[in-house]
């Protein structure tokens, strides 16, 4: 149970979440097409040349078929959806943190804008000259401090591997494939929070669509005994 606006707030139903996309479906379409623009602006693609909107369209699917999971409140759909779409444009696409607050700003209130800019900053990399130094301890850190980061940063995952794995002729998709199942044993616990704030958890049902795209059975019950679902 979280306080929203001083109110008491569970997580909602999948219809409630759907309800409120719908509510907001004109505020997250402008959303999606002008962080589309953005990549395209700085010729960021993905993959095979792909238009770099076609991940953030994949990350976004997630947070849609799993939102409801950890979306306290009417409040924080349009700073999730916002996360989602903007979530590479300061590493990838040269804003600043006051650029992303500015763009925010254009359909969200001022608190809202903050959490927003928030989940961006917290998905950025860490200045580094290797992986490992973009993505450290700092960088998971500020991850797991921050509301709804965690989940984002799993549906970004989530679209990174279902890439990956989908591109069976793409030598660079299968090498990623393995980098992903390496990390997947400390992706996970570098994530999660423990927290008893919805806002900062990651769901299972989200963990287990990764688990299943990546690993095999026997590590799949692994993730689940942590989990708490065997």
């Amino acid at each position: 149970m979280y306080l929203c606006n001083g109110i008491r707030s569970f997580c909602m139903t999948k219809d409630e979440f759907q309800s409120y996309q719908e509510k907001y479906a004109t505020q997250i379409e402008a959303i999606r097409l002008a962080a589309h623009e953005l990549h395209q602006s700085v010729n960021e693609t993905y993959g095979d040349e792909l238009p770099y909107g076609f991940h953030l369209d994949m990350v976004v699917e997630g947070i849609c078929r799993y939102g409801h999971l950890v979306c306290v409140c009417e409040e924080d759909v349009l700073p999730i959806f916002f996360g989602g779409f903007y979530h590479d444009s300061i590493e990838d696409a040269r804003l600043t943190y006051n650029d992303v607050m500015r763009t925010a700003r254009q359909w969200m209130t001022e608190e809202q804008a903050l959490m927003a800019t928030e989940i961006v900053y917290a998905l950025t990399n860490d200045k580094g000259r290797t992986r490992a130094e973009r993505a450290g301890e700092k960088y998971y850190k500020g991850i797991r401090e921050t509301p709804y980061a965690p989940f984002v940063k799993l549906c970004d995952r989530l679209a990174n591997v279902t890439y990956s794995c989908s591109s069976d002729n793409d030598r660079n998709g299968n090498r990623m494939r393995e980098v992903y199942k390496h990390e997947m044993g400390t992706f996970l616990p570098s994530i999660n929070s423990h927290s008893d704030d919805p806002r900062r958890q990651i769901p299972f049902e989200t963990v287990a669509a990764l688990a299943e795209i990546l690993i095999d059975e026997v590590d799949r019950d692994e993730i689940r005994k942590q989990w708490g679902e065997l």
